[in-house]
């Protein structure tokens, strides 16, 4: 079967990650914001924007490399941390779970929330807004843009 597209403006991008900011408003107060880089950096910075947490730290995965998947490798760890007691961790997407697994046992502590979840990735994450189909390819603002 086909893969499906699903394209997110900025406009919906923005809505999505205060949406998700609000139902984790409740949960907080948070120490402060952990992003998965690279797509998980502006649903951060708007969700932390919403929950007026200033402090932000960033962890690197790196699964794809010229789009072809690899063992993921740690690229920055999210030194200030610690076992993520207190922080929430945040993602535009859990896909297989792959970068997931790897994040969640560096932050066992960490509240893990993303934008989008498919259903293989779906249980490792605490707090997410949308659930699409595991064919689903979400094609994000900073993919789409003209070069």
């Amino acid at each position: 079967m086909a893969p499906r597209y699903f394209t997110v403006g900025w406009d919906q991008l923005h809505r999505d990650a205060k949406a998700l900011a609000w139902r984790l408003m409740e949960r907080g107060p948070w120490t402060g914001v952990v992003a998965i880089t690279r797509g998980g950096l502006i649903p951060a910075a708007i969700i932390a924007r919403e929950l007026e947490c200033r402090i932000i730290e960033t962890v690197s995965v790196i699964t794809y490399d010229e789009e072809k998947r690899g063992d993921p490798r740690v690229a920055k760890a999210p030194a200030a941390a610690g076992d993520g007691t207190g922080w929430l961790l945040v993602d535009d997407l859990v896909d297989t779970g792959t970068t997931a697994k790897l994040v969640r046992a560096m932050l066992p502590g960490a509240h893990f929330a993303t934008i989008y979840a498919k259903p293989a990735g779906k249980p490792l994450v605490d707090s997410f807004v949308t659930e699409v189909s595991q064919d689903t390819w979400i094609l994000f603002p900073w993919d789409t843009e003209a070069q």
